[in-house]
């Protein structure tokens, strides 16, 4: 761990002796290469420091040679800081950046003396600051000023809003060598050896020297490396061989060397994600799925006949096409992406309505219990007395069954009785639905709502149970860009909604610079209870739930307590986050669609699903802690009846910063497309075929979909190839590519149940 900077001494570094990685060499694996890289970090630096490297999503010797550098520094070059900041804005990470001290200054007496150093680019800046004793203030005060140069590591904090690295390790560079701290003696000899040091992704625990001799262990371990990438595929891309790929990704000669290395190692992940998807695509084709092409006069029909709006032209012509699908005898694999409001549920329902029709069963999963819920209430509400107790594919109704995770037992085992014995015609739930209990009639679709949250494999889970496959829907309301949707939907068929059905209202958005304008505040408040006073309803959204927990931003059960006192006294205020009770949050958001709440103060657990044409105005406090889609679709869930929307951007983000524009982004269009590519543009995408939150491990840690989408193509065009030289996947090489992805997503899948 960092700690206080001591006067340099020479020293062990990690106490331990690595194991060999001999008895790795598993069954699993095909080839040599996969089974030393999927080995367990511990044979490779032990497990103090391996338990240290998964707060990187770091846990086998593969997964520690493909961690790149974060920077490359070489000769005078310094760190860009006005990027680094902006990367890192929203979070306290562990950085390393090489800088120009601008400015030492002692401030405070004894014993609460401290440092200030003022680290520059020459265009962006940020304080570094040192506590300690008064020996060691005057020893670092002095070796501070010994060179205008330095290499410092530490957490990135936010002190006033502005950036700060808090009590940093560092090297300084001077004309009579290298000084430094005790901790940064590892750099100290990097920096002496090598024309380029990679300054690594970080932690309290794992400083980027001791990363990068840990990348030194695993290497004495593993290489050389075997190559399993297929002669004619790494000749055709024009590739160097992996074990030298990852020599000159950790120890370049060159700018240009440590390019090819990393061209290499993304290559390598666009090719495993796309030949995975490759032969997804042709074991599909091999299987059969029962044809489901409806009935005349049957409830779809009646369906059609009895919604009191008229369905768009894309809506329809969509709908036919997903009915072509279904008639067939292979299983559908189909994405429906639409706009925010688009319709994309009444498409699915009606393609659910024809599956019944033809005596099967359609279930639809959601991500949250919320949006379970919301569902629900969605299609009982749009089908009306078509909905309700009755055989499956009785004349004039079927049943519609909810199951979650958080049911009582007897209610869960009705549900589940009642989707056994073909009684359940449309099912809506959660990841309840993939558990061991649940077993099907007649399956016949699966609709996945909010694709990217669950991943390939927990829609697989569903669409494999039988020897005869369901057809497959995934729904998303995130706009894809082509690049993304070839990488992590590259085995499914596309539609898009792009239209919004007539009716619905308009929505201006505004940012408010709350710095600058404090009193737009207090109006931002009054005009809540304006709308409210007019019957309409209001949703306040804040970044975090409370208090401790780790985020920026104002909380809801903060603003819950000081608007309740205050500019909202006297409204009916109710707040909604994810760690109440499911049964809490369902009763809040049926006492939100009954009208009996005014103003509802959430977190973005709202931003997908929730329909409530009665809700006409939206505050999103602190927004810059918001990425550009996740507004985009926050903002959704206004503006979806007769009544015109307001949105709110509150934000204390100072124009011109890259936090601001994002805001200015939003504020500027309801294109979701052009909103999506903003997005990606300046975030990472997720992962491609499992999950995506905290603590599971992404199959794309390289990869930037819209910045390597030439590579991602080239990948998908040779891994389309692999498959028909090789349909049965006896090339070793390529089965261990195919094999790491689904172990992955396999991962993924135990995570989640």
């Amino acid at each position: 761990m960092i700690k206080d900077n001591q006067p340099a001494q020479l020293g062990g570094f990690l106490s331990f002796t690595p194991d060999s990685l001999d008895s790795e060499v598993t069954t699993i694996w095909k080839t040599r290469t996969f089974a030393e890289l999927a080995a367990p970090l511990t044979k490779a630096v032990g497990a103090d420091t391996a338990k240290a490297f998964r707060a990187l999503n770091v846990e086998t010797v593969g997964d520690l040679l493909r961690l790149l550098p974060r920077h490359l520094m070489s000769g005078t070059a310094l760190t860009d800081i006005t990027a680094l900041v902006e990367e890192n804005r929203g979070s306290e990470e562990y950085v390393a950046l090489k800088a120009r001290v601008a400015k030492v200054d002692k401030k405070g007496e004894a014993p609460r003396e401290r440092i200030e150093v003022r680290l520059t680019d020459g265009k962006g800046w940020l304080t570094a600051t040192f506590f300690g004793r008064s020996s060691l203030i005057r020893y670092w005060q002095q070796l501070l000023s010994s060179s205008d140069r330095g290499i410092f590591a530490g957490k990135l904090g936010w002190f006033n809003r502005e950036p700060q690295l808090a009590h940093p390790a560092f090297v300084m560079i001077t004309d009579q060598g290298l000084k430094g701290s005790a901790k940064s003696m590892n750099m100290m000899a990097r920096v002496n050896t090598n024309s380029f040091v990679g300054l690594y992704p970080q932690t309290a625990k794992l400083p980027t020297w001791t990363v990068a001799e840990s990348i030194s262990l695993a290497f004495t371990l593993v290489s050389p490396l075997e190559d399993p990438l297929p002669a004619w595929v790494r000749e055709a891309a024009g590739l160097v061989d992996l074990d030298t790929a990852f020599q000159q990704v950790h120890n370049p000669l060159s700018e240009e060397a440590y390019a090819q290395g990393v061209r290499r190692l993304l290559f390598d992940e666009a090719f495993g994600a796309q030949v995975a998807m490759a032969y997804r695509r042709h074991d599909t084709s091999t299987h059969t799925a029962v044809p489901r092409p409806g009935q005349p006069d049957g409830l779809l029909t009646r369906f059609d006949a009895q919604l009191p709006f008229t369905l768009t032209d894309e809506q329809i012509a969509i709908g036919d096409q997903i009915g072509t699908d279904l008639a067939k005898t292979r299983p559908m694999q189909r994405l429906l992406q639409g706009e925010v409001g688009s319709g994309k549920t009444v498409v699915a329902l009606r393609a659910m309505l024809a599956v019944v029709d033809s005596g099967g069963q359609a279930v639809l999963m959601a991500p949250t219990e919320v949006l379970a819920h919301q569902h629900a209430s969605t299609i009982l509400q749009l089908m009306g007395e078509l909905a309700g107790a009755g055989l499956l594919a009785a004349e004039h109704a079927t049943d519609v069954v909810l199951l979650t995770g958080a049911m009582t037992a007897a209610t869960k085992g009705d549900a589940i009785e009642r989707i056994a014995n073909g009684q359940a015609g449309i099912v809506i739930g959660t990841h309840a639905l993939l558990s061991t209990g649940v077993k099907f009639h007649d399956l016949g679709l699966v609709v996945v709502d909010e694709q990217h949250r669950f991943g390939v494999e927990q829609r697989n889970a569903l669409a494999q149970q039988d020897a005869a496959r369901p057809h497959v829907l995934v729904m998303t309301a995130t706009p894809i860009p082509r690049s993304v949707a070839m990488t992590i939907f590259g085995d499914l068929d596309m539609s898009t909604l792009s239209k919004i059905p007539a009716g619905r209202a308009e929505v201006s958005t505004t940012v408010v610079d709350q710095v600058a304008h404090p009193a737009w505040v207090d109006r931002a408040w009054t005009r809540v209870r304006e709308e409210v006073s007019t019957g309409r309803q209001v949703y306040i959204v804040a970044p975090r739930i409370g208090a401790g927990d780790g985020k920026e931003g104002r909380s809801v059960l903060e603003l819950a307590q000081t608007l309740g006192e205050a500019p909202l006294a006297g409204l009916r205020i109710a707040v909604l986050h994810g760690r109440l009770p499911s049964s809490e949050k369902t009763e809040i958001m049926t006492r939100f669609g009954a009208g009996q709440i005014d103003v509802l103060i959430a977190t973005s657990m709202i931003e997908v699903g929730v329909d409530h044409p009665n809700a006409s105005m939206m505050v999103i406090c602190d927004a810059e802690w918001f990425g550009i889609s996740q507004l985009h679709q926050l903002r959704g869930r206004i503006g979806r009846g007769a009544y015109p929307g307001v949105c709110l951007l509150l934000t204390s983000a100072a124009e011109g910063t890259g936090a601001r524009n994002r805001l200015e982004a939003v504020a500027a269009t309801r294109d979701g497309f052009a909103l999506a590519e903003a997005d990606l543009a300046q975030r990472r995408e997720g992962d491609v075929l499992g999950m995506t939150q905290a603590g599971r491990r992404s199959s794309l840690r390289l990869l930037k979909v819209l910045e390597h989408a030439d590579l991602i193509e080239e990948a998908r065009t040779l891994a389309e190839q692999a498959v028909q030289k090789d349909p049965t996947l006896s090339d070793p090489g390529v089965a261990d590519y195919v094999m790491e992805i689904e172990s992955r997503a396999e991962a993924s899948l135990e995570d989640a149940a």
